[in-house]
């Protein structure tokens, strides 16, 4: 009998990475995308990046039955995911229960003394 070499052997596929290899990596692009939609609410924003992250994070995770395709499909539903959070905050904030009825003043712009006569009339103006 001759002796018949296999030909070259196909690559065997790599595993996928581990949950511990994927969470660096989603976690950074999660915050990226966060940040992103930080930089688009006006001055003032209270909500962190990291705290947007956690929260859609939250969310995301809440249904246990949902299915992604792929990353491109999770990252879409992270970035809505942060965009109804960014909308429910700024709603919460126009609530007269947490002053959404009430106008910002500028310290700066506005005069001690001013201030003063505005809301303790029988006070006497501080000295220089």
């Amino acid at each position: 009998m001759k002796n018949v070499s296999p030909g070259p052997q196909p690559a065997k596929p790599e595993p996928p990475p581990s949950a511990t290899q994927l969470l660096p990596v989603v976690y950074e692009e999660l915050r990226r995308l966060a940040a992103q939609k930080l930089s688009r609410e006006k001055p003032g924003q209270t909500l962190q990046a990291t705290a947007l992250v956690h929260e859609a994070w939250l969310r995301l995770v809440r249904e246990e039955d949902r299915k992604w395709n792929d990353s491109h499909h999770f990252f879409c539903a992270a970035a809505t995911s942060m965009r109804r959070i960014l909308i429910e905050n700024a709603r919460r904030k126009q609530s007269p229960k947490h002053g959404g009825d009430l106008q910002r003043v500028n310290l700066e712009d506005v005069a001690v003394a001013e201030l003063l006569a505005r809301y303790l009339p029988d006070a006497e103006a501080p000295a220089r």
